[in-house]
């Protein structure tokens, strides 16, 4: 005699359910990692670009908003970044807080940090 092998309809109800639970909070805070990507490549080009070189920290600064502007990114802006000249380049910290809302008064707090 076989014995059946397999998934009932309310293992798969709850199986389901689960899954969607976690896909729902997955793509609410997809964004906020989106934006987390767009800032460490503008940070990165930043670092890299030949016209920030040489120049002076308020020039890393209106080149970050240009940027950013562009890109949409709307977390943090250049003058939340912290800059320091070294040598013939700048060190970039960029560090924000995304507060996701989840479902009625529950919240996700993500905290970022981009250095160059």
């Amino acid at each position: 005699m076989n014995r059946q092998r397999g998934l009932s309809l309310i293992g798969l109800l709850i199986t389901s359910g689960v899954l969607v639970f976690f896909l729902i909070i997955g793509f609410k805070l997809l964004p906020s990692y989106i934006e987390y990507f767009t800032i460490q490549r503008i940070v990165s080009e930043i670092g890299r670009a030949p016209d920030v070189r040489g120049g002076t920290i308020r020039d890393v600064v209106s080149s970050f908003d240009r940027r950013a502007s562009i890109d949409n990114v709307s977390s943090i802006k250049g003058s939340d970044l912290e800059v320091t000249k070294t040598g013939e380049g700048f060190e970039i910290l960029a560090t924000w807080t995304s507060r996701v809302p989840l479902f009625s008064n529950v919240n996700a707090c993500i905290d970022f940090q981009v250095k160059n």
